[in-house]
């Protein structure tokens, strides 16, 4: 099977696979070569790959849509971090998730600014809004 991970910005996995385990809401399933069409939507957590070596690899998700078609699964997300093992995913998540709080909050600190400046121009204009 040919495994693509899609993030919005890039192609984080396209490679030669054996074996792809993930979960959904109704709980974990493994995929190999020979199972039938599937689509699923995937909880946040870890999705496990075995690649053509017989290595298992790890990627941090954020939910998603996966989707096998023939010998092509694609998963559709958000948010995805590879990591070597189940140990380093973990660091590297929580590295990534701190990164996206703070740019959350400098960006909801960008927009309260941007609110309190249109509001200031509302009063000097005499401007008032109906509530």
């Amino acid at each position: 099977m040919n495994l693509k991970v899609l993030l919005p910005t890039e192609i984080l996995v396209d490679q030669s696979v054996t074996k792809v385990i993930a979960e959904a809401e109704n709980g974990s399933f493994c995929l190999l070569p020979r199972h039938v069409d599937f689509l699923s939507a995937l909880l946040p957590g870890i999705l496990t790959f075995v690649d053509d070596q017989n290595l298992e690899h790890y990627l941090g998700i954020g939910g998603g849509i996966l989707t096998k078609t023939g010998s092509e699964v694609r998963v559709s997300t958000i948010y995805a971090v590879q990591g070597e093992d189940l140990g380093t995913l973990r660091q590297q998540v929580t590295e990534q998730f701190e990164a996206i709080n703070e740019r959350e909050r400098t960006v909801r600190s960008a927009i309260a600014r941007v609110e309190a400046d249109i509001l200031r121009h509302f009063v000097k204009q005499g401007i008032t809004a109906d509530v």
